[in-house]
């Protein structure tokens, strides 16, 4: 009799985790109303038309209407409007049509239901102040780990608070990865306190927290921005990028691996006049008082065989005007199996070239199938006016990477890159975080679009439009000294931290649990 009534209360508990919780039922209107808030801010909480409160409101409409339906009903509807709202987020960002670009969107999308799931699935294991850090902890993780992937940090939830430097100087110390928390925990403690309301002691301890958190956040970063700011002398960098060509149709056979002798004379005859044009626009550019000069990524073309001409050219420019140069490289390697060697040369003001630093991160795609391997180590140099490094474009999107310049105290980071309209200027306030994370200034220099250069607190130093002025030399005056920030010291400490929070927080209701819970489930 007692293992009857075991096994009835054992369903009764299944069926009870598998319904909402009566305390926290809403109205069927009121639970799709919540819905339709979360997929009408949705769209706008990233990318092409980011609104930076949308990234708020968002997850805190989305989790109420998942805390308040079953999961069958709730996660193919929000694995749904993810994919749509990606679609909008990133149109244009990402080559691609066809049934394969959309599921490619399909697969993007199912990590952002993740956190919903694991909330649903704790919210009667895990109550109270610690519930409400059971969702923060699985968006920052699911956010984390997104991070490995073939496109990097794309799609962090940091990167919708661009603008917001006192905000963002919690990178500083977390990386982008506070940031994702503070959101999921809005998210959190509102629907707490949308259950509870603001007298009952949980729903009042969990606000109190989160509001005295993101004080001392704003605070603290405020106070970064004013009384810390960068002091250091400044060092005038000079980049540039090559004025719009059509590629010739040879182009296309060298890439296929069918280039005639002729195809070749032709690539040569287009490479020619643009590599002149770099190098007499960072000649006029040193003339003007620049120190430091740098191309694009891969503004110049040229024929493996014609490489070595190209450098000596370079060198000798440099030795003359006694600057740094940095030589953005499309190498064209006749015959090879990936035929592209996407590299930034960098000349010193004697002549002698002090690094060869090749692309680590190609797009996956067409890119990365011609793209030559690279070793996946930044270079570093030593200047008068501070350490010098560089990655290349895609290269800044992946944090880790870029913390290699931290470790290694580096000063300033070039950023040669090639956007299009779709990523414009989005790309370019992406690389701003680098440089708060890793405490260095950085000059993104982009073929197409918006470049600009960023000091170590994020603030914009100098930026140039190239859609609008396609023949212009960018300007910034950069400090030459950056700091060392505790992320660009410890990593990914307060990700991993999330991590094994959320991991203890499902562990320990289990370990809990009479030894006769699980009875009826075998």
């Amino acid at each position: 009799m007692s293992s009857d009534a075991g096994a009835i209360t054992t369903a009764t508990e299944r069926d009870r985790e598998r319904s909402p919780a009566p305390g926290w039922a809403m109205s069927t209107k009121a639970s799709w109303l919540a819905l339709a808030l979360g997929c009408l801010a949705l769209p706008f909480s990233y990318g092409v038309d980011n609104v930076p409160c949308a990234a708020w409101l968002t997850p805190l409409f989305l989790l109420r209407f998942v805390r308040t339906q079953r999961l069958w009903i709730s996660m193919p509807i929000l694995l749904g409007a993810q994919t749509a709202a990606i679609a909008f987020q990133m149109r244009g960002m990402f080559p691609g049509d066809g049934a394969a670009y959309w599921i490619t969107l399909f697969v993007s999308a199912m990590p952002a239901i993740v956190p919903y799931a694991i909330d649903r699935g704790m919210i009667r294991r895990v109550s109270g102040v610690p519930g409400t850090l059971v969702f923060p902890l699985a968006y920052t993780a699911v956010d984390y780990l997104g991070s490995f992937g073939p496109y990097g940090s794309w799609g962090a939830v940091g990167y919708s608070q661009y603008g917001d430097l006192a905000l963002l100087q919690l990178a500083a110390v977390t990386g982008l990865w506070g940031i994702t928390f503070l959101i999921g925990w809005f998210a959190a403690a509102g629907n707490l306190i949308w259950e509870d309301g603001w007298k009952r002691g949980p729903a009042l301890r969990s606000g109190s927290a989160l509001l005295m958190v993101l004080a001392l956040v704003l605070f603290g970063g405020g106070l970064r921005l004013s009384a810390f700011a960068p002091h250091s002398s400044t060092v005038r960098i000079a980049s540039l990028s090559a004025m719009p060509q059509r590629t010739p149709d040879a182009l296309d056979h060298l890439i296929d691996g069918k280039a005639t002798a002729d195809d070749l004379a032709q690539v040569r005859a287009w490479a020619a006049p643009i590599d002149e044009d770099l190098l007499r626009r960072a000649d006029e550019a040193a003339r003007s008082g620049a120190r430091l000069v740098f191309w694009a990524e891969g503004n110049a073309p040229v024929l493996k065989d014609d490489e070595a001409a190209l450098l000596a050219e370079g060198s000798r420019l440099a030795a003359r005007e006694k600057i740094y140069l940095g030589m953005a490289l499309a190498v064209w390697v006749p015959g090879a199996a990936r035929v592209l060697e996407n590299e930034l040369v960098m000349i010193e003001p004697n002549g002698a070239i002090a690094w060869h630093y090749r692309k680590a991160h190609p797009v996956p795609g067409d890119e990365a199938a011609i793209s030559a391997p690279a070793d996946g180590r930044l270079r570093v140099l030593d200047t008068p006016f501070g350490r010098l490094s560089a990655a290349i474009c895609f290269d800044a999107d992946f944090p880790q990477l870029l913390r290699q310049a931290g470790l290694s105290n580096v000063d300033i980071v070039l950023n040669p890159s090639n956007e299009w309209p779709a990523i414009d200027p989005w790309h370019t306030q992406m690389a701003s975080l680098r440089a708060i994370e890793e405490g260095v200034s950085v000059v993104h220099q982009a073929s197409h679009g918006l470049a600009a250069a960023f000091d170590y607190e994020g603030n914009r130093v100098a930026a140039v439009d190239y859609y609008a002025s396609p023949g212009a030399t960018m300007i910034a005056d950069v400090p030459t000294r950056g700091v060392r920030t505790l992320y660009s010291r410890l990593g990914d400490w307060f990700a991993w931290a999330c991590a094994a929070a959320l991991l203890a927080l499902i562990v320990m209701p289990l370990a809990r649990r009479p030894q006769g819970a699980g009875a009826g489930l075998r």
